[in-house]
């Protein structure tokens, strides 16, 4: 086999690989695309990247390969970790072959002794991303445990800083960050799904990388179990990312002829985290199953009416939701058998006939009536003990054998890779998608995975469990084409691309307070473009915080998104109630731009100030938010710059509907927001406008014209 370095190009992006070092090729370059290189310029480049020996280290340098080994000397973090009953344990890989062409490069290769076939799978997407995943098949005659299979991806020596996210429930996507020093920074996700405190992404660039500047890789892997991602910086100055599915013993047993195939693992970069999640949106955008109608404006009745299920109340709230120009209606959880509250329930999914004796229709016929599509939550995952399912079947629950795992919010898991589980929970959904016209599934998922095990085998069931909801969810949509469902897990704790193939959008949060929600949105927004991010405004007084806010500051956090309301529109005044209506027709003028356009985040000095937008994708038009999230050190606060604008191009920008007058605390009118002024793109993206007065908790909306 002629082992020539290669070249792979899209979206602005280049990744060569040197299949010439010991075991597995190499990544070279990841990064900038490098234009049409030569055979010579690809060799020497290669060369150029081949380090020296040095005293104390082994007579070969090990380099970092798309799986690094130890029988190839690396003495970080292996790629593949496995035995055959203790043996086996230092796998080493033969290259087969390496088909590619000019996006895409299949790698295969042997361990003829360990009995191992590996296939790596990578490709340049036209968004620039990089995806990878491996493949591992047992050619032997007794089984092989794998206990780590990860995808690595190299980053710049220039990467001295690292950018995770944490959280909890009502606070997911927090950003943390770290220097970058040699050893390893893992993160993983042991619940069985992400988890509110996973990190969306791993990502490595220069010191004081922000959203408009600075060189900055990350990775995702896009998978809704457990997961594990990991930076590490090795003495012999070789950085990388790994991301990989997060095994536990023996969930993956090959036995002779089987194979494994990790999630795809995506790797994004940029000059600042706004052109690395420009890369993930863009490919997002470009699935054939991406939503292609504009996003229905949705009101959910949880923070309405919580378990209070009474016809007259939600008539009269979807009433007044078709009156404010709401176009899809949801009832929440507690429509169906036994459940009052979260106690009690789960698993029975039939219309409970006490608290509707007529069934869904009357409520389903009415909000259809007012022009309005009907959704409804579901949580089919889960069981309540006190349920019927759960007690005619109680094997069905995930559990490690013998016993149950600790309860969470009162309910257990069921496991859907128990055939009769997961055809008791089809057969109930799609009962119901049968008997009404329903566009829109709520899909929660409120508790974490304990000793998540299969009670038929003993063995451990994430893995398996994960790919039967993949399957699933797959066969509800063949079933009734046109179903949206939404990814909900006690608010955003299962946001990964491995759901999001098969849903429309994820809720990001239980929280909707906006001042959390700005800095949850921003980083979730890292990986999930506007229109898949629930963003509702809420009542007055925040149920998860107890903070109030105006209306202005609750609709304009969640106006960029895929806009909800989740409050009581029977208590609320004609006043607001006109209010909320304009930020709802304002939505509906602006989210073609809003949900195809490219996000921006100001970096701005002042904590205390806010400034994010979309810009149209031909800079043609601009939507930004102006936030003052608290009293500034400085009064006034002083100018903001606005990126993302053609710097050759000149603009109009002025206040937009539906904040076009200023309250504040100004004692002077702010000059350029009367009629509006007129710079160039360049100019309000370095030199700026005049932020105006407000008090703190306040926000404006702006909007940048192109001229001629």
């Amino acid at each position: 086999m002629q082992r020539r370095i290669f070249q792979l190009r899209d979206g602005g992006t280049s990744l060569v690989v040197d299949p010439t070092t010991p075991g597995l090729p190499t990544i070279v370059h990841w990064g900038d695309d490098l234009g049409d290189l030569d055979q010579a310029d690809l060799d020497g480049l290669a060369l150029a990247a081949v380090p020296q020996r040095v005293s104390g280290g082994l007579d070969v340098p090990a380099r970092l390969t798309l799986l690094p080994l130890d029988a190839d000397g690396w003495l970080g973090t292996p790629g593949l970790e496995g035995h055959r009953d203790g043996r086996v344990f230092s796998p080493s890989f033969e290259l087969l072959g390496i088909d590619a062409d000019q996006t895409t490069a299949t790698i295969t290769a042997e361990d003829g002794y360990g009995g191992l076939r590996l296939v790596v799978e990578l490709e340049v997407t036209r968004a620039g991303l990089v995806r990878q995943r491996l493949s591992l098949t047992n050619t032997g005659d007794d089984d092989y445990s794998v206990l780590s299979l990860a995808a690595t991806f190299p980053v710049p020596a220039q990467a001295t800083e690292i950018l995770d996210t944490t959280g909890r429930h009502l606070r997911e996507r927090t950003p943390q960050r770290r220097a970058f020093t040699v050893g390893t920074h893992l993160r993983e996700s042991r619940k069985g799904r992400p988890g509110a405190d996973a990190s969306l992404l791993l990502a490595a660039g220069t010191s004081g990388f922000g959203f408009e500047r600075g060189r900055v890789h990350a990775v995702h892997v896009a998978w809704s179990g457990n997961h594990r991602l990991a930076a590490e910086r090795t003495i012999t100055a070789e950085a990388s990312l790994q991301g990989s599915e997060l095994l536990a013993a023996g969930e993956i047993d090959l036995a002779p002829g089987a194979t494994y195939s990790t999630p795809w693992v995506l790797g994004s970069w940029g000059d600042g985290l706004d052109d690395l999640a420009a890369r993930f949106h863009t490919e997002l955008r470009a699935r054939a199953t991406h939503p292609a109608r504009p996003r229905p404006v949705t009101l959910n009745t949880w923070e309405a009416v919580y378990f209070d299920h009474d016809l007259p109340t939600l008539l009269a709230l979807a009433e007044r939701a078709a009156a404010v120009g709401v176009e899809r209606f949801v009832l929440d959880d507690g429509w169906f058998l036994g459940r009052r509250d979260d106690t009690a329930g789960l698993g029975d999914w039939t219309v409970d006939p006490v608290v509707w004796p007529q069934g869904l229709a009357p409520l389903v016929d009415a909000v259809r009536g007012l022009g309005m599509e009907f959704g409804l939550w579901v949580e089919p995952e889960m069981v309540n003990p006190d349920s019927d399912l759960a007690r005619a079947h109680p094997e069905w629950v995930l559990q490690p054998g013998g016993r149950l795992p600790v309860e969470g919010r009162q309910q257990h898991v069921l496991n859907l890779a128990d055939p009769g589980a997961y055809a008791h929970v089809l057969a109930s959904l799609d009962a119901l998608l049968v008997e009404h016209p329903i566009s829109y599934l709520k899909w929660d998922h409120n508790r974490e995975l304990s000793s998540a095990g299969d009670a038929r085998t003993g063995h451990a069931a994430v893995h398996e469990h994960t790919l039967a909801l993949y399957r699933l969810l797959d066969e509800l949509r063949s079933r009734h084409p046109g179903l949206e469902i939404e990814s909900c897990a006690s608010g955003g704790a299962r946001v990964d691309l491995g759901i999001l193939e098969r849903t429309d959008r994820i809720w990001t949060s239980d929280c909707i307070d906006p001042l959390e929600r700005l800095v949850n949105q921003r980083y979730t927004g890292l990986l999930v473009p506007p229109e898949l991010l629930g963003a509702h405004v809420g009542g007055p007084r925040s149920h998860s915080t107890h903070r109030s806010h105006e209306l202005d500051l609750r609709a304009g956090v969640a106006f960029f998104g895929h806009l909800g309301i989740e409050w009581d529109l029977t208590t609320v005044d004609d006043e607001q109630l006109a209010v909320l209506a304009r930020w709802v027709e304002a939505h509906k003028q602006a989210r073609q731009l809003l949900h195809s356009g490219r996000v921006v985040n100001a970096d701005l000095p002042d904590e205390t100030a806010d400034l994010r937008g979309v810009v149209a994708q031909d800079r043609s038009r601009a939507l930004y938010a102006y936030t003052q999230t608290a009293t500034s050190s400085t009064y006034p606060a002083g100018r903001v710059h606005l990126p993302g604008l053609d710097p050759d191009a000149s603009y109009r920008v002025r206040l937009a509907a539906p904040t076009t007058s200023l309250g504040g605390a100004g004692q002077s009118p702010l000059l350029w927001a009367l009629d509006g002024t007129r710079t160039t793109g360049r100019a309000l993206a370095t030199t700026g406008i005049q932020a105006p007065v407000l008090f703190p908790e306040e926000l404006v909306l702006l909007e940048a014209i192109l001229i001629g």
